[in-house]
């Protein structure tokens, strides 16, 4: 996608959803690190679902260490892979408290650090909880950049790299998030909504979904030019 393009696609996004949020809920550093970690595998409304009462009574390590893991396993067990989760919260519980005085560090490095926390969970947590421009590529941002051509890459990573070059320096904040609606509502996995799409002229997916009354309308255009005519159309046309 060419330069002119790009500033283009973003400021449409942005036109469209000048404040765009993610839709984890979280009440501080601590809770946005838990939330994003068991969000792996998972989708943010089950995530929601089971951390809407957990955090009511935990938002810190040393209350997540006071609740245990057992305990903890029952808030999450509708969480796919609870079990493992649940051992990486307590565990990053310990170590926060241990290494960084119970706090959230704002450091990419020490982020990563901790149990169950990789490259896009610190992205997240950057970018969310300490305003920094930092893209996190999930599913749908690597399927994005590569459907678009916006920035195509084999790997999570050399997306987030092609990204972090292509993406308008005043755009950088938010754009992890408008990539990640975009991906979730409009430039869905199986079936792209191309006909709903603002940035669809600027996209580089060759077959874009047509609406859903062309889809309708056409079978009827091909019956209507097709080859064989109806029986009682055929008898018409014998008896003149």
């Amino acid at each position: 996608m060419k330069k002119a393009d790009i500033v283009t696609f973003f400021d449409r996004l942005a036109a469209q959803l000048p404040e765009p949020k993610g839709e984890l809920e979280y009440v501080n550093p601590f809770t946005l690190l838990v939330a994003v970690a068991l969000s792996a595998q998972a989708t943010d409304v089950s995530v929601n679902k089971a951390t809407g009462p957990l955090f009511k009574i935990v938002d810190t390590p040393e209350k997540m260490l006071a609740l245990g893991e057992v305990k903890l396993r029952d808030y999450i067990k509708t969480i796919g892979l609870f079990n493992t989760k649940a051992k990486n919260v307590i565990a990053l519980s310990e170590l926060l408290i241990e290494r960084h005085g119970g706090e959230v560090p704002r450091d990419r490095a020490a982020l990563e650090a901790l149990p169950g926390v990789g490259r896009k969970t610190a992205n997240v947590v950057l970018n969310i909880a300490f305003g920094e421009p930092t893209i996190a590529v999930d599913t749908h941002i690597f399927r994005v950049s590569n459907r678009t051509r916006l920035a195509p890459g084999k790997t999570p990573l050399a997306v987030e790299l092609a990204l972090e070059k292509k993406v308008p320096k005043d755009r950088k904040l938010h754009a992890h998030h408008w990539l990640i609606l975009h991906g979730r509502y409009v430039c869905l996995a199986r079936k792209p909504r191309c006909f709903n799409c603002v940035v669809a002229d600027l996209c580089g997916y060759r077959d874009k979904t047509p609406p859903p009354d062309a889809e309708v309308a056409a079978p009827a255009r091909q019956r209507s030019k097709g080859k064989s005519a109806s029986p009682r159309a055929s008898r018409a046309r014998a008896a003149k």
